[in-house]
């Protein structure tokens, strides 16, 4: 099996909730590569060892606040992380909510998500993946996007024509990083909110993940710092205190330092341990 390869979330001419458009998507590369404009979503799959893979798969959710992806930063190196722990990682370029090429464009990241979870699970036996256990992380809006797929989910579509539209997209677990998580009061991203829906109260009661916690909600890890200026920690507090209340699995981990949008941490003091924490919940978790 290659060790990585790239798939398109939908086939040809077939991409939900599209406007035909002249938009270009746009990469630069920087100290990092960010992509913004995305038209064409699609996943990339990092593979372990055949002999070190565990059957465990992640789905990574770069940030970038609803605007761009901080494709590598957030995402590809993320996964080559989780390849040393014999874990299958895929790295999710989700569109971006864009009113030129989108009908209902703040239902495209959510809707770009489900398709990925379908798809790895679709092709499961095919990569050597457990369908059981495949979770998603997110960092940042990419945090938002992966708490909103826990929180609205369904088990597919069984009398579809396309056989991965008849697979759940409930992620197994989850691991929020620095995550945007609400869309109301003060703890709120605005950049996140206004890209993503505006300032319309029932969309943004819809994607506060806090209010959409239920019973079957995902177990989740959260990681964050004290000192996030960004996205204030009230936001990985909610959602934990939310998951918590009704008894689902959850551990967060707060960091005295950190700011936001520290990736893997590289330099950072025991910062960089933090993927190790979400290391041991794992292993720790019962799937």
């Amino acid at each position: 099996m290659a060790q990585n390869m790239k798939m398109d979330l939908y086939p040809e001419g077939t991409i939900p909730n599209s406007i035909s458009s002249d938009i270009q998507e746009t990469l630069t590369t920087t100290d990092i590569v960010r992509i913004s404009k995305v038209q064409m979503p699609d996943i990339s799959v990092f593979f372990p060892s055949k002999k070190n893979n565990t059957g465990t798969a992640v789905i990574i959710c770069p940030g970038g606040g609803y605007s761009m992806l901080s494709y590598d930063w957030e995402g590809e190196d993320i996964a080559k992380f989780w390849n040393s722990k014999g874990i299958s990682a895929i790295v999710l370029k989700y569109r971006l909510p864009s009113p030129e090429s989108q009908k209902e464009p703040h239902k495209t990241p959510l809707m770009d998500a489900q398709r990925a979870m379908r798809l790895v699970r679709y092709h499961a036996e095919e990569w050597n993946i457990n369908p059981e256990k495949i979770g998603i992380m997110g960092f940042s809006a990419g945090g938002h996007l992966a708490s909103s797929l826990c929180t609205h989910f369904d088990n597919g579509d069984p009398h579809n024509d396309d056989p991965v539209e008849r697979i759940s997209c409930r992620p197994d677990f989850s691991m929020l990083i620095y995550p945007v998580i609400t869309f109301t009061g003060d703890s709120q991203h605005q950049g996140s909110r206004k890209a993503l829906v505006g300032n319309d109260k029932e969309l943004m009661n819809f994607y506060s993940s806090e209010l959409q916690v239920k019973n079957d909600t995902p177990p989740a890890i959260l990681i964050h710092s004290t000192d996030d200026k960004s996205v204030p920690v009230e936001n990985s507090l909610l959602y934990y205190k939310a998951l918590v209340k009704i008894n689902i699995d959850a551990e967060m981990h707060i960091y005295p330092y950190g700011g936001h949008g520290f990736s893997l941490a590289i330099g950072k003091g025991y910062l960089t341990t933090w993927p190790e924490r979400c290391c041991d919940w794992l292993n720790n978790l019962n799937l």
